[in-house]
């Protein structure tokens, strides 16, 4: 999802965000607090002990087997919750889209995993930009009643490369503002804005 964007005449930025979102540090803090929870109620029963001030019941679970299970699902879920917080750290798929007019092209810049490609970097020359596209498809969604969305993508058109995607469907960014990145893109780049 873009959310900053930065622009002057030579030059125009829309950082990315990919894992740090609000939804995402909300998950791996609720996975850390619930794992934590499972993992003192699993030492609790092992104890014999009650390590919550709320609850005297806990002291009486035994532990084999639902003492352990708890420790087991407690450690697992301790073990995720830190993979998501590395990813949030790390900054896993965040990055920039940079349009620069002085260098005349267009750089892709994506964060990986640590380690020898650390950065994913595509340059692309803006001699090859052929078209900014809008396409539009229709999906159906829904369990019990058929429902027909109509989710467009932003797409740059290249010759070597093809299409590349600018936007994406979870952005959930509404018609108006689909088309407003389009156009200014189409017309940063002085290229056709093709439906």
């Amino acid at each position: 999802m873009s959310i900053l964007k930065k622009r002057s005449k030579e030059v125009l930025i829309y950082s990315i965000t990919e894992s740090r979102k609000i939804s995402n540090i909300f998950s791996a803090l609720i996975i850390f607090l619930g794992s934590l929870g499972l993992l003192l109620v699993a030492i609790s029963s092992y104890l014999g002990m009650d390590l919550f001030l709320f609850s005297e019941e806990m002291s009486n679970l035994p532990f084999i087997p639902q003492g352990a299970t708890m420790a087991f699902y407690g450690i697992g879920g301790l073990f995720i919750s830190f993979y998501l917080w590395w990813i949030l750290l790390w900054n896993i798929g965040g990055g920039f889209d940079i349009f620069d007019k002085k260098k005349k092209e267009v750089c892709f810049l994506r964060w990986g995993f640590p380690g020898k490609n650390r950065r994913i970097i595509i340059k692309i020359p803006m001699t090859e930009i052929q078209s900014i596209r809008i396409i539009t498809g229709v999906q159906e969604r829904g369990i019990f009643t058929r429902t027909l969305t109509y989710e467009s993508i932003v797409y740059m058109e290249t010759i070597e490369q093809g299409f590349l995607p600018l936007t994406r469907i979870e952005d959930n960014l509404t018609p108006p503002e689909i088309a407003n990145k389009a156009g200014e893109l189409a017309f940063f780049l002085g290229v056709p804005l093709l439906y």
